[in-house]
């Protein structure tokens, strides 16, 4: 009950979030941008609740919501321990990511063009597709069986790798070296995956490697866009240095900036107070140097947060102040008072603060008076916020200073990157770059001595070190408040822009939240049904004993249900599926049991007695029994992977729960009677004597059945000869997709108009009812560019849309509103190499 208490307590602020974001002022926004079209309400709608709860979820974030003893849980302890629902029930995206480890080796090369070099990469590649070796072993094999005598050493001796791979290195020390150099390529890739999907904003996301080396699992629950997806998974990391601002040198700009979003009417429309703003302003940077003085230029801001200051201590309401100051209400700038109470600009490149829910608000009102701003500033938010302020990111001040408006230095310079040591022994990173670099290194440090430079990654600042003096050699340190994981972390993502390691999409499912909310409706009904049927079964059948195995049931189901939370596993439909399955496995126990001690009974043994022995020779039927299913879920969870592994998670956590509950639940109750001498029956008038005088003389007619066995295994044994079987997407590799209608239509009729648009027929099934079709194709499956997925979505689209009733637009045909009824409701990708690997797998 404790860890499902979470859950509970979960629901409920999300239902307020609910309630928030789905009342009169969405409405109305949403009917005065739309302007009479009603379609387009309902999507502008949409797009205005989901942006409205999630604002009120981060609101909440670090807020307690449950009490429990002398410990407080905020919503996102709540979140994290409640019961996490899987993407077939919740609907979003489930990706596998495979690292391109040939891009990895080709660069290490230095993109080389020696022919038995190119050849066996090419061979390599092709074989992949078909063998469950690494890469890496694979391409060193081909190497050698096209040519015996040719040096990798002569390929690998680069100026990156020259300090690792000498001229007379063996084949088999440089493939160690690939090999290393690859995981560690792997890795970084794995943590610039991670960044990016916890700044995307998804709720409770799930990334982890998985087994097979190069492999990314990615769940992303109420993705509502996957092509942005895609895109953001698949893009290439970017690590730039750039120079910086001095805050001081800019205010006015930000002054300007605010009068002018003042005098086009930007408002405000959130009841949120003014809650220490100016005290907020004054703490946020404990270590500030406030010496600088202040520019006349920006005396008038400076006034304003002396006035905002007064305006707070007269409780000027919210709605008034972001009336006058729109962009001040969101960003409060880096201001600070010295020890007389006067206020300056902060020493540094931070122009100000701003809640992590309020960024993408500041980004707007930037971006509607860019004009008044430097043409050579950028504006970038720091990747993560401070511990003393968990929930404020920092707006840093970049500068450009070439004519291409590119960083003076990319992460390609950056030759090696570690966690390291400070002399005082704090931590830091030490990194090291090639020649190149190590030049513009230096003259970047030495006109920048008194600034900071900022070290950018894919557009956020993970660090902006002050220059103390010129660095020649191209070595430096980051010092910085950094754990020791955080800086192997920034360490890796560092060493991330030395090489190359693309990632591409090899598996990838994409669920509607209106199908989700069907499969969990589906899942519950077959588990409420199964539940009920199983109790009333026993209560009727074993009298009071019955109601026993009943408690011990209901008693497993909590178990089952509080395991699963507290391990934080995700409930699936197949791990439903699992749950319906223990509950008749948890009855199996009892029902063995009560039959023997009703034997012991018939012998004549006391009501005591045949209790002890009817557990006691009940034992080993028991533990035989689901012992051998134990082992089959373990088998199923370490070769299995999604679906297979939810089913086998509530499969093994059931078995160990209901022998349990029915062994030591029920003979806890039954001793409790009996030492209060109350009745105990485990059988009524109708039941008493079922099965007991049942002779059947099987061994007489065993030739009989030996014959019909037979007959039975040879019709199988033919069918599969002549008819083989049929694999589905899992195992040959291709899309799927399930796609409901606004009326009933036959399967050979899309079959046909789908293969004028893929040159081939695909598989098209009935599924569910005949307005829903799953169909299954292999068109350009092995395509790996980033637009064959839209490509193939087009051409199902245009193959379908004459079959609907009402026209229906591309757009309400792929998206994934949580109100769509009609169109794709869910697809799945799985990739010829991943195929073989769930092949291989599966047997």
């Amino acid at each position: 009950l404790f860890q499902l208490s979470f859950t509970f307590f979960a629901k409920r602020v999300e239902s307020k979030a609910r309630k928030f974001a789905n009342n009169e002022v969405a409405v109305k926004q949403a009917k005065e941008l739309a302007k009479g079209n009603s379609a387009l309400e309902l999507t502008i709608l949409d797009s205005i609740v989901k942006a409205r709860e999630s604002y009120y979820l981060d609101s909440v974030a670090n807020q307690p919501v449950y009490n429990i003893l002398v410990r407080k849980y905020t919503y996102k302890e709540v979140k994290e321990r409640e019961l996490v629902l899987g993407l077939d029930l919740k609907g979003g995206m489930n990706v596998t990511m495979e690292v391109s480890v040939a891009d990895i080796v080709k660069a290490l090369s230095d993109n080389s063009t020696n022919p038995v070099f190119t050849e066996a990469l090419q061979n390599a590649i092709e074989k992949q597709k078909n063998s469950q070796e690494d890469f890496v072993t694979l391409f060193g094999k081909e190497f050698e069986r096209i040519d015996p005598n040719a040096q990798l050493a002569a390929i690998f001796n680069t100026v990156d790798l020259k300090d690792r791979v000498k001229f007379n290195s063996t084949n088999a020390e440089v493939l160690k070296v690939i090999r290393e150099e690859a995981n560690g390529a792997i890795d970084r890739t794995y943590n610039i995956l991670l960044t990016r999907i916890d700044r995307f904003g998804v709720v409770s996301p799930n990334v982890q490697k998985l087994q097979t080396a190069g492999r990314i699992l990615v769940e992303m629950p109420g993705i509502k866009d996957p092509e942005r997806v895609r895109k953001l998974l698949q893009g290439s990391a970017q690590l730039e240095f750039w120079e910086t601002y001095q805050f001081a040198d800019i205010v006015p700009f930000f002054e300007d900036a605010n009068k002018r979003l003042a005098s086009i009417g930007e408002t405000v429309t959130d009841s949120t107070k003014l809650d220490n703003l100016a005290a907020d302003t004054t703490s946020q940077v404990s270590n500030a140097d406030t010496t600088q003085l202040a520019k006349d230029t920006a005396s008038s801001l400076l006034d304003k947060i002396s006035d905002t200051s007064a305006a707070t201590k007269q409780q000027k309401s919210f709605e008034k102040y972001a009336q006058e100051n729109p962009l001040y209400a969101y960003l409060n700038p880096a201001i600070f008072p010295d020890k007389s109470g006067k206020y300056f600009p902060a020493q540094g490149a931070t122009c100000g603060y701003a809640m992590i829910k309020d960024t993408s608000r500041v980004n707007d009102l930037l971006a509607k008076v860019k004009n008044v701003f430097p043409r050579d500033l950028r504006l970038a938010w720091t990747v993560k916020p401070e511990k003393t302020r968990p929930d404020v990111l920092e707006l840093v001040a970049l500068k450009v200073t070439s004519r291409d408006g590119k960083a003076p230095l990319g992460g390609n310079a950056v030759v090696d990157a570690r966690q390291d040591y400070d002399a005082n022994g704090n931590v830091e990173i030490t990194m090291s770059m090639n020649n190149e670099g190590a030049k513009t290194w230096k003259r970047l440090t030495a006109d920048n001595i008194g600034n900071q430079i900022a070290i950018v990654l894919d557009g956020y600042v993970y660090s902006a070190p002050r220059v103390n003096d010129e660095i020649p050699n191209g070595r430096s340190s980051i010092s910085g408040n950094f754990s020791i994981e955080e800086a192997q972390d920034l360490s890796n993502i560092l060493k991330a822009g030395k090489l190359p390691a693309p990632a591409r999409i090899v598996q990838e499912e994409v669920v509607g939240p209106s199908l989700g909310r069907e499969s969990i409706n589906a899942g519950l009904f077959s588990f409420i049904v199964a539940f009920i049927l199983v109790l009333l079964y026993m209560s009727l059948y074993y009298n009071r004993a019955g109601h026993v195995a009943d408690l011990a049931l209901v008693t497993n189901i909590f178990f089952l249900m509080g395991i699963l939370s507290s391990l934080g596993a995700v409930l699936t439909l197949p791990g439903i599926a699992g749950i319906v399955l223990t509950l008749g496995m948890a009855v199996d126990a009892n029902v063995i049991i009560y039959e023997r001690i009703k034997e012991e009974l018939r012998a004549g043994k006391g009501m005591r007695l045949a209790i002890t022995d009817g557990y006691k020779n009940a034992y080993s039927a028991i533990i035989d029994g689901n012992v051998t299913t134990l082992l089959t879920g373990i088998v199923l969870y370490i070769f299995g992977s999604g679906p297979i592994q939810g089913f086998a998670t509530t499969l093994i956590i059931g078995i160990i729960s209901s022998v349990f509950t029915a062994i030591f639940i029920s003979r806890i109750i039954f001793e409790h009677w009996l030492k209060r001498s109350k009745p105990i029956t485990f059988d009524n008038s109708l039941t008493r004597n079922a099965f007991t005088n049942i002779h059947i003389d099987f061994i007489s007619i065993r030739k009989i059945l030996y014959w019909a066995s037979c007959i039975v295994i040879g019709i199988g044994i033919i069918s599969l000869v002549f008819k083989g079987l049929s694999y589905g997407v899992d195992f040959t590799g291709g899309r799927t997709f399930v796609v409901r209608f606004d009326q009933d239509v036959k399967t050979n009729d899309v079959r046909e108009l789908l293969s004028k648009q893929f040159g081939e027929a695909p598989e098209v099934k009935t599924f569910g009812g005949n307005n829903q079709v799953k169909i299954t194709t292999k068109y350009i499956i092995e395509n790996d560019s980033r637009t064959a997925d839209s490509v193939v979505e087009a051409k199902l689209y245009a193959g379908v849309r004459g079959l609907y009733k009402s026209p229906i637009t591309q757009e309400q045909f792929t998206s994934d509103s949580e109100t769509k009824t009609i169109g794709r409701l869910s697809s799945q990708k799985v990739g010829p190499t991943i195929a073989d690997d769930i092949k291989q797998g599966a047997v």
